[in-house]
């Protein structure tokens, strides 16, 4: 059996882990020019189709141009980007020479957002809900398109195949970058038989 012990948050924050996958959130300046910011609190959640539930803190160059725009675009992070996603995700949005780096971008396929050429999976996303929480924003999200990378379209190659070619890279509250190295565990109903004896 397993043993159980709780904890005081506030003296666990340190060691705090909650597995997310991280996303380069891209949204234009007012001047027009892509800016890009890493977050992970980003889920999914059904309100009459699937829709997504993003959630930003503090006060963000990205969570203004939300606010003001109501649209933004959501590229997954894969090891290849990752040294891109830790500069965007560790240099502050107000700072005028964030974006001066060599990134290729483009606009999305229908949303006037911001993309990274290089993100295999990327949502283009509309708030049609806003939440103030203590300090921040929750926003509920219609997905107006997914742009995937052109091969995770290929149906001769397995699912799990794709999902080890993406490579996203997971944060799990801790300072540190995982990569996700899928295994398969079995399939949906695979399990309950085995649990019933």
């Amino acid at each position: 059996m397993m043993e159980k012990i709780s904890v005081n948050m506030e003296n666990y924050s340190a060691n705090k882990i909650y597995p997310s996958a991280l996303f380069l959130y891209g949204t234009y300046k007012e001047n027009g020019s892509p800016n890009f910011g890493m977050f992970c609190w980003f889920n999914y959640c059904f309100d009459s189709e699937l829709t997504i539930m993003a959630c930003i803190g503090g006060n963000k160059l990205t969570k203004d141009r939300i606010r003001e725009n109501k649209i933004f675009s959501a590229n997954l992070v894969t090891e290849p980007l990752l040294p891109l996603a830790d500069y965007l995700g560790t240099t502050v949005g107000y700072t005028k020479e964030k974006m001066e780096i060599p990134v290729e971008t483009e606009q999305g396929a229908v949303l006037k957002v911001p993309v990274l050429k290089n993100s295999p999976w990327i949502y283009e996303l509309e708030v049609t809900q806003t939440i103030a929480l203590n300090g921040s924003d929750l926003y509920v999200c219609k997905i107006r398109n997914i742009l995937i990378a052109k091969d995770l379209s290929d149906k001769s190659k397995k699912e799990e195949e794709h999902i080890k070619n993406l490579k996203p890279v997971l944060w799990f509250g801790t300072g540190k970058y995982y990569s996700a190295n899928p295994a398969i565990l079995g399939n949906t109903a695979e399990w309950k038989d085995s649990f019933k004896r």
